[in-house]
């Protein structure tokens, strides 16, 4: 993978983190935590999809390799929404 490839699945994986986080009402972390969300993101979502034998949604190759992104927000928001439960800290930052 080169080095745009790369800078191009961090943006994604941030966008969808943050799109996640938002859902699943826990927004702490900032950039790098929606990049980290992201990722554990699609790979819950595509965990989770597999165990039910759902077909792969959206999903982007880039360089060679491939992100699942409504598997990522959708993985992204139970996984935040388990971090905003078992934190029990606000939901947002206004």
């Amino acid at each position: 993978m080169t080095l745009v490839g790369a800078i191009v699945l961090l943006v994604i994986a941030s966008i969808c983190g943050s799109i996640g986080a938002r859902l699943g009402g826990y927004t702490h972390g900032g950039c790098l935590g929606s990049i980290l969300l992201g990722f554990v993101g699609a790979w819950i979502g595509t965990w989770v999809a597999n165990q039910v034998h759902l077909p792969p949604l959206y999903v982007l190759h880039i360089r060679g390799e491939s992100f699942p992104v409504v598997w990522s927000i959708l993985g992204a928001t139970i996984f935040a929404g388990v971090m905003g439960i078992l934190t029990g800290r606000s939901r947002y930052d206004f």
